[in-house]
């Protein structure tokens, strides 16, 4: 499944991302497969994670016929009814592109020991789509938590073109920073920038941000759809952040909410340096993540 690619070295902290032929990660590394659009598949020793999960055609089916008919621009790189023995699956929020019906409850039918991680005003809407109660964990920014020995979990509001709440002060938008054994990854969900957003990054000494790079303009917002960082305001909030390895996500997946892979190739060859390593992955690769 995984394909051979460059080692990439980054001196200044000692990580190391590439990936090998091997489908099994070394035990003190942490490996990562991006599914597409916001989605991760994280392995760490025998615990699994996946976070933001699209592995349907939900979307084409619900908009088939309207402006924007959503049909992806790539097949799903692993059918959902394949996986099996996952620890938790993390939703960052509502959007069917990251709470997928169609994918969520075949993990969770598969999967009835894992725990999803949702937002608490999108609890209702996760039962909706096929998970148990029983299965959910329910949180809100400012929420910190050990989801297991080795792994905690720090909730972080995201803004989605904007910082949404509901009467309670519950976020309908959420980033996630995990500390997994020696790493801490960023995942920001859907986001732009907002204030007191790298001040938090900076504490939390991220090694790995998971950023998406679609932007926004007018034209998207005014027909429902949000946007998020631009390529370069990515890369700006990783410097001022203290963060030295971006994996850019969010293109790629429908043809009117993308940035093109030949642009972001071509950004990111501008950019890498000693002090950020930047990565536009590809599905089917197998990344490592490495401390020296």
């Amino acid at each position: 499944m995984a394909k051979e690619i460059n080692i990439l070295k980054i001196k200044k902290n000692k990580i190391i991302i590439y990936s090998e032929n091997s489908a099994e990660s070394s035990d003190n590394s942490l490996s990562f497969w991006w599914l597409g659009q916001a989605g991760f598949y994280l392995k760490f020793v025998n615990n699994s994670i996946l976070i933001d999960p699209y592995l349907s055609d939900f979307l084409a089916q619900k908009y088939k016929g309207k402006e924007f008919p959503y049909i992806r621009m790539m097949p799903p790189p692993v059918d959902p009814e394949q996986i099996r023995q996952l620890d938790f699956v993390l939703c960052t929020h509502g959007h069917s592109d990251h709470m997928d019906p169609l994918t969520l409850s075949v993990l969770a039918r598969n999967n009835p020991g894992c725990k999803f991680i949702v937002p608490k005003t999108e609890k209702s809407t996760a039962v909706e789509r096929g998970v148990q109660d029983n299965q959910l964990i329910a949180v809100n920014a400012g929420d910190s938590i050990e989801l297991i020995a080795g792994i905690k979990l720090e909730v972080v509001p995201s803004a989605h073109e904007e910082l949404r709440e509901n009467e309670k002060s519950e976020f309908y938008y959420l980033g996630y920073i995990l500390s997994i054994g020696p790493y801490t990854i960023y995942h920001s969900g859907d986001c732009v920038p907002y204030i007191g957003l790298s001040e938090k990054l900076v504490r939390s000494k991220i090694d790995v941000a998971f950023l998406p790079v679609n932007g926004r303009d007018k034209y998207r917002k005014d027909r429902g759809v949000p946007g998020n960082f631009s390529f370069d305001e990515a890369v700006e909030l990783c410097i001022r952040s203290n963060i030295h390895n971006l994996i850019v996500h969010h293109f790629g997946m429908f043809t009117f909410n993308t940035i093109e892979v030949k642009t972001l190739r071509q950004k990111s060859r501008k950019i890498n340096s000693d002090n950020l390593n930047l990565i536009v992955p590809e599905t089917h690769f197998r990344y490592d993540i490495k401390k020296n």
